[in-house]
């Protein structure tokens, strides 16, 4: 019986017989997606709908093992048959996990990957330096790509990452359903969220200190006398921003004031939403009289809905910026180093890619309170 009529199934493998090649064709019954998740290099992945080495192997006409050598980069296959395996790869979307090849073999790739909400944001320019500062120092290079808070881009950057020559990867998280990472985590793959935690998942994170710092700055503006203070944040799907609105709300509760509200908008992770969400606040027929924006894009926004309000308001943001001591009143702002995020993400992913085999990590950076004069400014 012929390589063609046996695929699948043990068979010649590259250097027996192979007298052309077949015609391509599809497992039968089976519909391929357009976009397919990778399979183990190894065998058939267990997930229903992917494209695996055995359909590979039917569509070419030849053994799993050739295959599995074409894969692997392994030696011994004939130019021509690799070619025409090579064309039933493509044709049916199959993805090589390099990362599980390099599991297997015990060789590492030399590269991680990093995924971030927003590379236009300097906090996530200052992680990525740290990250790479680390990988540098390891050998390897890092592969950036941004997810712009968007769960379906996320997870294709985090599927793409995978399929390429990466060992390990660290994530900051847009989605808040990590499950479809299990299988990848079972064959080895080592992720490590960054600024949140993985939702619905027990994995490695390095987060802030959200909750308390976000207290720490409310309770300030308190002391100042402030009893109407906004609140200007993104999505509380956005795990930091719910973690920062809950801080706020505690701070309140703390001081005997009930929470309202009208005082709080969600939603704005520009700087111009944030703006408009700051004039809004400003506009209201007992409007704030003080500020805390749960991140420094939005304490961007609102100062320049202050600057025209004609009157000292105060402000205190999460996260500091370039420039905020230097402006004419410099900015208040819950502080912490971005660098030691990144520099702690990626030294638990190297920890892990070396062998490291604790329970899932939980690392916490600390967050401070910087007084500069903004959040200063009484009733």
């Amino acid at each position: 019986m012929s390589d063609s009529t046996k695929a699948g199934a043990a068979g010649p493998t590259a250097t027996d017989g192979y007298s052309g090649p077949a015609p391509l064709r599809t497992a039968a019954g089976r519909r391929l997606p357009a976009t397919p998740d990778f399979d183990v290099a190894t065998g058939p992945a267990e997930r229903p709908g992917q494209p695996t080495m055995r359909d590979v192997a039917e569509a070419a006409g030849v053994s799993l093992k050739t295959v599995s050598r074409v894969v692997n980069l392994e030696p011994g296959v004939r130019p021509e048959l690799q070619r025409h395996v090579e064309e039933a790869i493509a044709a049916l979307g199959f993805r090589r996990n390099v990362a599980a090849r390099s599991l297997r073999t015990g060789h590492r790739i030399g590269s991680i990957g990093l995924i971030v909400a927003d590379l236009m944001n300097p906090f996530y320019s200052s992680v990525a330096k740290a990250v790479e500062g680390v990988a540098a120092r390891h050998g390897d290079v890092i592969i950036i790509g941004s997810s712009g808070e968007d769960a379906t881009r996320e997870r294709e950057l985090v599927t793409n990452l995978l399929h390429r020559p990466v060992d390990g990867l660290i994530v900051v998280p847009a989605g808040n359903d990590h499950r479809y990472l299990e299988p990848e985590r079972r064959m080895g793959a080592q992720i490590v969220f960054l600024d949140r935690g993985g939702g619905r998942i027990d994995a490695d994170a390095v987060v802030l200190e959200n909750s308390g710092g976000a207290r720490l700055g409310v309770a300030h503006l308190l002391r100042r006398g402030h009893r109407r203070i906004g609140f200007v944040g993104d999505s509380v799907g956005v795990r930091t921003a719910g973690e920062r609105l809950d801080g706020y709300r505690d701070a309140l509760a703390a001081a005997g004031i009930t929470y309202d509200p009208e005082l709080v908008r969600l939603g704005s992770p520009a700087v111009d939403m944030a703006e408009t969400a700051t004039r809004q606040l400003l506009g209201l027929d007992n409007p704030a009289t003080a500020f805390f924006a749960a991140n420094n894009r939005q304490c961007i926004g609102v100062l320049r809905a202050i600057r025209s309000a004609g009157r000292p308001i105060a402000v205190v943001g999460f996260d500091d910026f370039e420039l905020a001591d230097l402006l004419p009143v410099p900015v208040s702002v819950i502080a912490y180093d971005p660098a030691e995020l990144g520099r702690a993400a990626s030294e638990l992913l190297f920890s892990r890619m070396a062998g490291d085999a604790r329970p899932p990590q939980r690392i916490v950076i600390p967050t401070r309170l910087i007084q500069r004069g903004s959040g200063e400014i009484p009733v």
